[in-house]
């Protein structure tokens, strides 16, 4: 079943073309439903939603796996830290059964909530003229500009964000919350009058995901960090793991609009993989994992001379 049919990279802008006049060559897939965030405009293309994809039958799922591939060319997993071991053991072992150069999977270090924005941000771009190894490529350029945090009603069993021994004291005073931003720069205060996270140095919007937790700090950082708009998504239910607690109002400061993420993607200069061939950004092939190929110190000139014609 092994596939190798690649896709040219285009250069058009995304303005003035409908959604339904494209046709889409890499999908944006996620391993569960409440990481498919809605639609942020009319062009956002469908994820795809792997769900329960390690409790089907093995044959079954290389099935509908392949016939993913053959539907949209290549596909993108786009997955946190905090994803079952099962369900990556069983996206490894289809990827391998297929021999198959047309899956990536990309898994930054986000918060869930991060993740489902990044996925979204990729299927916005999913409808423009990006080639795959761009659009892959994108996820980790457009990962530098989130920033993902929650407020917890305790710190204890947070082991992704630096804990200081004074936080975990503090986590045993009751009523006590701590607002922890995890990406891009690791920063954790305990809410008290006066407490604020380093924000972004641009305009963002906001996501709100709420857990078994109220807390009215998240709207005022809203307005420190001067977003645009707040909006609010069901809490997915790998926060939980991720930060060590339900007791979590997981936030995230993205950019929204398309020309804007175009444009950043865009700008960045390309290459070719040396050892797939597609188009990528940066030091990185995400379908086939390659790296440049070190290039080999020149002769010395003294050697040259001697060498044979």
């Amino acid at each position: 079943m092994k596939s190798s049919r690649r896709h040219g990279s285009g250069s058009g802008r995304p303005a003035g073309v409908k959604s339904g006049e494209l046709r889409v060559p890499t999908a944006i897939a996620v391993t569960s439903a409440d990481m498919a965030l809605p639609a942020q405009d009319e062009r956002t293309v469908p994820a795809v939603v792997l769900s329960g994809i390690d409790q089907k039958p093995l044959e079954q799922a290389v099935v509908e796996l392949h016939a993913l591939i053959e539907q949209y060319g290549y596909l993108v997993v786009v997955c946190s830290r905090a994803t079952p071991a099962t369900v990556m053991q069983r996206l490894h072992t289809l990827r391998s059964l297929l021999e198959s150069d047309r899956v990536a999977f990309l898994r930054p270090g986000l918060p869930p909530l991060g993740i489902a924005v990044l996925a979204r941000q990729l299927r916005q771009l999913a409808s423009c003229d990006l080639s795959p190894g761009i659009l892959a490529s994108a996820g980790r350029l457009l990962t530098h500009y989130l920033h993902a945090g929650a407020v917890l009603g305790s710190v204890a069993r947070l082991d992704r964000v630096p804990v200081g021994l004074k936080a975990h004291a503090r986590s045993w005073v009751p009523g006590s919350q701590f607002a922890v931003l995890a990406h891009p720069e690791p920063q954790l205060v305990r809410i008290a009058p006066g407490a604020a996270l380093k924000g972004p140095e641009f305009s963002t919007w906001m996501l709100v995901a709420k857990g078994r937790l109220e807390s009215e700090w998240v709207g005022g950082l809203g307005g420190q960090w001067s977003v645009h708009g707040l909006r609010e998504v069901p809490l997915p239910a790998e926060s939980r793991d991720w930060w060590g607690t339900g007791r979590v109002i997981e936030f995230c400061g993205h950019l929204a609009d398309l020309s804007v993420l175009y444009q950043l993607v865009t700008s960045v200069r390309q290459t070719s993989c040396h050892w797939c061939g597609l188009d990528v950004i940066g030091d990185l092939c995400v379908f086939c994992s390659a790296t440049p190929p070190a290039h080999e110190p020149a002769a010395p000139r003294a050697l040259e001379q001697r060498s044979p014609a």
